[in-house]
């Protein structure tokens, strides 16, 4: 790893706070490490703001931190069930780490809201009701929960 967890963390959280979404924040930040250029980063991440388009189901940024698990541990080859358990799990670890640590991997309960927004439109991150939210935080929580698990990994691994 470039980076330390925090590194990591503050790093989602400048991307987020500079107009990203969630998961583009924190698939961005990892972009180097998974064989990603930065464009198709941007991509992957794009439809999961707000909570996949804005329904306020799955938060952005735990949706990110699975997206970049996928393409550092991901199973991908047909028949390799085992392989494709080993990564649910893993994928159910990190989402009980963020939880762990947020109460919910849910961005309506993240953001206190009742219900999901039907309207699909970007809000201006300036206004107040913005700054209230803790988003910036959550996206460095998913950063530094996924380096922490690659740490953990990467130190297994020199044993």
């Amino acid at each position: 790893m470039k980076y330390t967890p925090e590194e990591y963390a503050e790093k989602a959280g400048e991307l987020f706070h500079e107009g990203y979404n969630c998961a583009q924040a924190v698939v961005a930040v990892f972009a180097d490490e998974v064989g990603l250029d930065m464009d198709t980063a941007m991509k992957f991440g794009a439809s999961f703001g707000g909570g996949l388009g804005k329904m306020r189901e799955v938060c952005g940024a735990v949706s990110g931190m699975a997206m970049v698990a996928g393409m550092k541990y991901g199973a991908y080859e047909i028949g390799d069930n085992a392989r494709k358990k080993e990564h649910y799990a893993l994928i159910r670890e990190l989402a009980d780490r963020f939880k762990a640590i947020n109460g919910s991997i849910i961005c309506r309960e993240l953001l206190h809201l009742d219900r999901g927004v039907t309207e699909a439109t970007a809000e201006i991150r300036a206004t107040e009701q913005y700054k209230k939210r803790p988003c910036r935080e959550l996206v460095a929580d998913a950063a530094r929960v996924f380096a922490e698990y690659v740490q953990e990994q990467e130190a297994k691994a020199a044993e």
